[in-house]
């Protein structure tokens, strides 16, 4: 059997799914309305409706398992409330306790770095503005990928996430796409 495999940059607002079985049907922007997918494809892994970025997706559940297990890294550039320090720094790369569905864990050592502002375009919902203090961004590499995870290591560590990209997912980064683009592949290699 051919597989259908695609990467897009998921635009803010939208819902990393085709079907909305949700209280406000209609009222959500949904991955099926940026390209015609052929039938079967899903999103591996997801972003929320705020986050923005690099999403695969396949007609193959056997590579979606693949992606979205702990062998592959994912990559995000988070836009952060305040200047972070050193402190707040180690406390992600060694893992903070969040919670998620009533249960709490730590997360894993992850690779964090406080980065320059990415050159992307402004996003279609200002973020905040300017008179309510600074922000920065950093990059949080990681393997695994848990509801919200990102959002809640920074709040848990006093710095709260106001935007959130991911840049990379395995060999496959985000580089000039821009929202709302589809490239179909031949291929996929993780």
């Amino acid at each position: 059997m051919t597989h259908s495999h695609f990467l897009i940059h998921k635009p803010y607002g939208y819902l990393s799914q085709f079907v909305n079985n949700g209280p406000k049907q209609g009222k959500k922007k949904l991955l099926g309305e940026l390209y015609d997918f052929p039938k079967g494809t899903m999103a591996i892994g997801r972003l929320d409706e705020p986050s923005e970025g690099l999403l695969l997706l396949t007609t193959d559940g056997m590579m979606s398992e693949l992606v979205r297990s702990k062998k592959v890294e994912k990559e995000y550039f988070a836009q952060i409330d305040g200047i972070i320090n050193d402190r707040a720094i180690h406390e992600l790369q060694q893992g903070v306790k969040i919670g998620i569905n009533g249960k709490h864990f730590t997360t894993s050592n992850c690779i964090v770095k406080k980065i320059k502002e990415p050159n992307f375009p402004a996003r279609i919902q200002k973020i905040r503005d300017p008179k309510h203090g600074p922000t920065s961004w950093i990059s949080v590499t990681l393997k695994e990928g848990k509801f919200r995870q990102v959002r809640k290591m920074t709040a848990v560590v006093g710095f709260p996430t106001l935007r959130l990209i991911r840049v990379r997912i395995g060999n496959y980064i985000l580089k000039e796409f821009i929202p709302g683009q589809v490239i179909p592949l031949e291929r996929m290699s993780i």
